[in-house]
């Protein structure tokens, strides 16, 4: 992942791939049949559509005359729709997606927090058999590289937090560990009494507790790293890039659309961007 400073605190950047891409074929058919003018393509696909339906061909068509008319000339931009990307996007943060699900043309898939945080609520119960819990708990956490924030006295700080939140619910719940810990695994606790490297050990290569509830979702912050795929419509996608891609926009969505951006196949921002207009 790359990394870069902000506000003199180390950010680790997204990674994003492009996973899939619809083509712009389908969206000049969706226009020509508006319009019924199949004849009037540069594309011979389309041209022959009617007759003789070559999908291979219609979706690795690269420019179409009237798209690019329709979306600079008439701002006609709803035939754009039928086209779509699909990305993969690694380590972006749960601050980035409050902002990106406002945009609500979209199809997107979270990293569950409740499936996927065993390893943390691990290192917690086996914190509680070290004299010096917090330090254990710290050295496994930043082990995790849970954050998008990388430097390390602001995430000891951040790390705190979450400890004493769990430790909060470990005082008040006497059945904290059977929520936290998966049943098969819970002897290891009584097996590895007082020795909490031994203990981590064992959790994590006993069956996780993959759904730990509700009731430890509260112990993360806006900082967690997220993975997600999103697909848009390349009209969304426009919207999305005018408003992310934009000095009003906060930074660590302007590095996610940037990202976005320079895996998007030029063919598309041709047709949304005005840099690429008439690339």
């Amino acid at each position: 992942m790359e990394k870069t400073t902000m506000y003199q605190i180390e950010y680790e950047k997204p990674k994003v791939t492009l996973l899939q891409e619809s083509g712009l074929g389908v969206a000049e058919i969706a226009a020509r049949t508006c319009y019924d003018s199949f004849e009037n393509s540069e594309n011979a696909c389309v041209k022959r559509a009617m007759e003789h339906l070559d999908t291979d061909a219609i979706n690795s068509i690269d420019d179409s005359n009237l798209l690019a008319n329709l979306a600079w000339v008439h701002h006609h931009h709803s035939i754009i729709e039928h086209a779509t990307l699909s990305y993969l996007v690694q380590g972006t943060s749960r601050g980035v997606l409050q902002e990106h699900a406002r945009h609500r043309l979209q199809a997107i898939s979270v990293r569950s927090t409740r499936y996927t945080m065993s390893s943390v609520i691990n290192a917690f119960v086996a914190s509680l058999e070290s004299e010096n819990g917090f330090a254990f708990f710290l050295e496994k956490v930043l082990g995790l590289h849970l954050f998008v924030v990388t430097d390390k006295t602001y995430l000891a700080i951040e790390i705190k937090a979450i400890y004493d939140k769990l430790m909060f619910q470990y005082q008040r719940d006497a059945d904290f560990l059977k929520n936290a810990v998966a049943k098969s695994s819970l002897p290891f606790i009584e097996e590895c009494k007082g020795d909490s490297q031994t203990l981590y050990n064992a959790l994590q290569m006993g069956k996780k507790k993959r759904n730990v509830g509700d009731g430890f979702k509260h112990i993360v912050s806006d900082n967690w790293k997220v993975d997600m795929v999103v697909t848009f419509n390349i009209r969304s996608l426009k919207n999305y890039f005018d408003l992310r891609d934009s000095g009003a926009a906060w930074f660590q969505i302007q590095w996610l659309a940037q990202k976005m951006k320079e895996v998007t196949p030029v063919k598309y921002l041709k047709l949304i961007d005005k840099e690429y207009k008439n690339s």
